[in-house]
């Protein structure tokens, strides 16, 4: 169990981190203690599960990881989930150009996208929330995970993984509706050969990347978005097809009924980080409606 070190590059927080955790519901999590992270997740490529304890040091995230998975992909996995992965250095100039995103910079100091997991794990929960609410999707992804994810001891506190696709094929109907048990079905094979990987889906163009997700059984434009931008981790696109970004942006910009081309505009101004600052917003408009999404 040696500990894996990743060093941010501009401002992070853990806290901030885990607080948004705490109310994100497809994450499931419960939080314990904000200055450390437990994570139980399917890693990407050999589908090993790994269970990671996060902490934050003298600067530095230090990731401890319990199970037989590869430490080096659990690594890539974690700086990806937390958003480590990109430099955020130039993020304060975007809330220097910006007065909107410079105030939500200062209300939520170092906080980055959280994503899920993995990309597939996304695509899972798009799947599974298609016409339901989310925290009834949320309670069905945690059934789907004490049926049949696999449990992780991280030092004393047992957590359960969403299944790795194989384990996803066992899922019946007495869970999952018959459409949708499909739909996941076909999932598991787009993750199994690879069409899921969320390094390969962040080296192809943002409109291949999202034209390939769309030919997944059930992936429409707005759950394609949700899986490039916060499964794979895409730090850079702005969502045209989230409406409540579209209406986090109108009522903190002052707009009334705002066009798209408007929207694009105000987006425009948040480049390289468009997801970031679309995160900053959802969490600000969650933080007075319901958990954020």
């Amino acid at each position: 169990m040696k500990p894996l070190v990743l060093t941010p590059r501009g401002p992070f927080s853990l806290a901030a981190s885990t607080r948004f955790l705490e109310g994100f519901a497809p994450s499931g999590y419960r939080g314990r203690d904000r200055d450390h992270l437990h994570l139980a997740f399917p890693v990407e490529g050999d589908w090993a599960t790994a269970g990671v304890c996060v902490r934050e040091r003298d600067g530095s995230v230090v990731a401890t990881v319990y199970g037989d998975a590869d430490a080096e992909a659990v690594r890539g996995q974690v700086a990806r989930i937390l958003s480590l992965d990109v430099d955020g250095t130039g993020f304060a100039a975007v809330g220097d150009r910006d007065p909107v995103v410079g105030r939500l910079q200062r209300r939520y100091p170092g906080l980055r996208p959280v994503c899920f997991w993995s990309a597939y794990e996304a695509a899972a929960w798009a799947l599974l929330s298609h016409r339901v609410r989310m925290t009834q999707t949320a309670a069905m992804k945690q059934r789907i995970a004490e049926r049949i994810g696999r449990i992780v001891d991280v030092h004393g506190d047992t957590v359960t993984a969403f299944p790795a696709p194989q384990q996803l094929r066992e899922l019946t109907e007495a869970v999952v509706p018959g459409r949708k048990l499909g739909y996941l079905r076909q999932l598991t094979g787009a993750a199994l050969d690879g069409r899921l990987d969320s390094a390969r889906l962040r080296s192809l163009s943002r409109d291949e990347a999202l034209s390939q997700l769309q030919q997944l059984p059930g992936i429409g434009p707005f759950s394609a978005e949700l899986v490039l931008l916060r499964g794979a981790g895409d730090p850079d696109h702005f969502p045209t097809h989230e409406r409540r970004l579209h209406h986090a942006m109108a009522e903190l910009y002052g707009l009334s009924d705002p066009t798209s081309s408007q929207l694009t505009e105000i987006a425009d101004g948040w480049r390289p980080y468009r997801t970031w600052a679309s995160v900053l917003l959802r969490v600000s408009l969650e933080d007075t409606t319901q958990p954020a999404g």
